[in-house]
């Protein structure tokens, strides 16, 4: 393929409902359609029309950075179709990329499939929540129905840190300042110590990238403001593993002293394909920091949390397996992929045979 029309390409993922668009040398275009990916044609990107697709949509200041740092990630608005979040990379010496639509819908938490725990981690005041998941898993839209649901709500300031800017906000309580690392600041770090000053009730920080943006994160929630951030980790154990594993050995009794302190809910989640062959469908993992949570982080005893997750249902836990169980037996998802994203398959697949005989009434 000798040239490419990037916005018509932008438009098939708009009009196909597609997530991603990926723009690779020696492929054709590719567009990631409920979970997988689909070609856009048949003929392959050449080096030239790769590249020249996606210079032609930085500014000068993005090339710049871009050819200092040999990796970007930036925002596009197309007139008439809405927002994407792009990210431009190297691959054997060739310019590629990828392209995400951002809906400019920002939907309601119960729309993506949360229940009214999530809602009543919006009602926190103070400390630090984290959404988890591993990339392509619904993060940053979580985020931004988070974000919205607190703003409908809270007479307050919610400063967000972003790289890109994805969602973009409108005022409604809450007055909204959303701040892109590359334009509006330096960095994440900088950006939240500075935000301390700027008398913000709530906080989001787009991605804990490394141990510096962490410790700031960390020491923001827990100076009494509530705290916003993303990770990607595959459940809620492993977070606090990643958290505490970015530090030196000699750092890390703090920071776990920090976070036993600060932690107040970790809300990890997958997309998982619906079991009609729809639009994807997602299943949740639930940790609330109540006591027993906090003495086993200040303590790094990771393995027990799975346990304490499984018997927190009164402060609105609960497991990956639990939330796939339920998505089962509403017949939201297969049977196959649900026992294929299970914890402990065996042991899922004796609870499924207990709770779909209690649904039948073979225990009563």
């Amino acid at each position: 393929m000798n040239e490419v029309d990037l916005i018509e390409l932008l438009t098939s993922v708009v009009h196909l409902g597609a997530s991603d668009l990926h723009l690779t040398v020696d492929a054709p275009p590719l567009v990631r359609l409920n979970g997988d990916l689909t070609p856009l044609g048949e003929s392959a990107l050449g080096v030239d029309a790769c590249r020249n697709s996606v210079l032609a949509v930085l500014t000068e200041n993005q090339r710049s950075r871009l050819e200092h740092e040999w990796e970007l990630d930036f925002a596009l608005q197309v007139d008439g179709l809405g927002r994407f979040r792009g990210n431009a990379h190297y691959c054997r010496g060739a310019l590629e990329a990828t392209f995400r639509h951002i809906p400019h819908h920002i939907p309601e938490l119960a729309e993506l499939g949360h229940g009214p725990a999530v809602e009543r981690i919006c009602e926190l005041q103070r400390g630090l929540v984290l959404v988890t998941g591993v990339t392509g898993s619904g993060k940053s839209t979580t985020l931004a129905a988070m974000v919205k649901h607190i703003s409908q709500r809270l007479a307050g300031v919610i400063i967000t840190i972003e790289d890109p800017i994805e969602f973009v906000f409108a005022n409604a309580r809450s007055i909204i300042k959303q701040r892109q690392v590359g334009s509006d600041t330096r960095s994440f770090a900088e950006a939240l110590r500075h935000a301390l000053r700027q008398d913000p009730d709530v906080i989001l920080v787009g991605e804990l990238r490394d141990t510096e943006t962490i410790s700031a994160t960390v020491t923001a929630a827990e100076t009494g403001h509530l705290v916003l951030g993303t990770l990607h980790t595959i459940d809620a154990p492993k977070a606090i593993d990643r958290l505490v594993d970015a530090f030196s050995p000699e750092q890390q009794p703090q920071i776990i002293a920090q976070l036993a302190n600060a932690l107040e809910a970790i809300v990890s989640q997958r997309l998982l394909p619906g079991e009609s062959g729809g639009r994807q469908v997602l299943a949740t993992e639930i940790l609330a920091a109540n006591t027993a949570v906090r003495a086993t982080i200040r303590e790094r005893r990771w393995e027990q949390i799975v346990g304490l997750i499984e018997i927190g249902a009164k402060d609105g836990m609960r497991t990956f397996d639990e939330s796939l169980a339920e998505l089962y037996l509403t017949r939201q998802i297969s049977k196959e992929q649900a026992i294929a994203n299970a914890r402990d398959k065996t042991r899922f697949e004796n609870m499924l045979r207990m709770q779909t005989e209690r649904k039948r009434g073979v225990l009563w």
